[in-house]
């Protein structure tokens, strides 16, 4: 490697353009090949460099987000449902409630699929640059009382604060003490109009002050900041995984 080269490796280094630092040489050959002129041969680099840090960032708003498992639309059996708004749902996936920092609430009994397509609504918006973080609602809650005893309950609150989306799944399957309820309603209050959400849950609204240690106050002032700007997709029928059993 002569002098120049060397110099404009460590320099492609100090700049963190990898693919270009990895590749101008054959792209080089190539363009010399094809008679390219140099804008055109600097066009190429460029663009494979900013699709690389464009794949890089895509995975690593995947791997931020914690999903358990990646889900598409496409994976989804609309067949199984006795009843979802198909159409609903497909609408949801333009992420336009995302851009108006609105709320979806997927209502339906256990093994319907309300979880699959959060999850793919989450997924879909990592790959439209927005960051995601999915977590179990009684994780959240477990996660801030052992934060507020600790004395760290304002940083471990802006990690549910700060994500374009958050996905909060299974409310509704575990009762929640009156600190649990405060500490869900503080992320919901600081989301309102600031940021969307996705709550998965088998509990019609009415049945929600069992959820939060039968406080109708708190959950009626959660329910009216929730609602104000939410879509709620009911699905109904019986569950798949059931379904799965009974056939083997």
């Amino acid at each position: 490697m002569d002098h120049d080269d060397k110099t404009l490796t460590e320099n492609l280094k100090v700049l963190k353009l990898c693919f270009i630092r990895e590749n101008y040489k054959p792209v080089a050959a190539r363009a010399a090949q094809k008679e390219w002129s140099h804008v055109q041969y600097l066009a190429e680099l460029v663009d494979a460099e900013a699709r690389q840090r464009k794949d890089r960032a895509v995975q690593r708003r995947i791997r931020l987000a914690r999903f358990p498992q990646i889900k598409t639309l496409e994976q989804f059996k609309w067949s199984w449902p006795k009843k979802i708004n198909r159409l609903q749902v497909q609408n949801l996936f333009r992420l336009n409630f995302v851009e108006e920092k609105s709320n979806v609430i997927f209502l339906a009994g256990v093994g319907l699929g309300k979880t699959h397509l959060a999850t793919a609504l989450g997924y879909e918006a990592c790959l439209k640059s927005r960051s995601v973080l999915f977590a179990p609602a009684i994780d959240v809650v477990n996660t801030l009382i052992a934060a507020r005893a600790a004395g760290r309950l304002k940083d471990e609150l802006k990690k549910y604060v700060k994500p374009d989306l958050l996905i909060l799944d299974e409310l509704g399957y575990l009762p929640i003490d009156k600190a649990g309820a405060d500490l869900l309603f503080q992320i919901i209050s600081h989301r309102y109009e600031s940021g969307s959400l996705i709550i998965t849950t088998n509990r019609v609204f009415k049945d929600w002050p069992e959820i939060f240690n039968n406080d109708s106050t708190l959950t009626s002032a959660l329910l009216d900041r929730l609602l104000h700007h939410t879509e709620t997709v009911v699905i109904e029928g019986q569950s798949y995984r059931m379904k799965e059993i009974i056939e083997n």
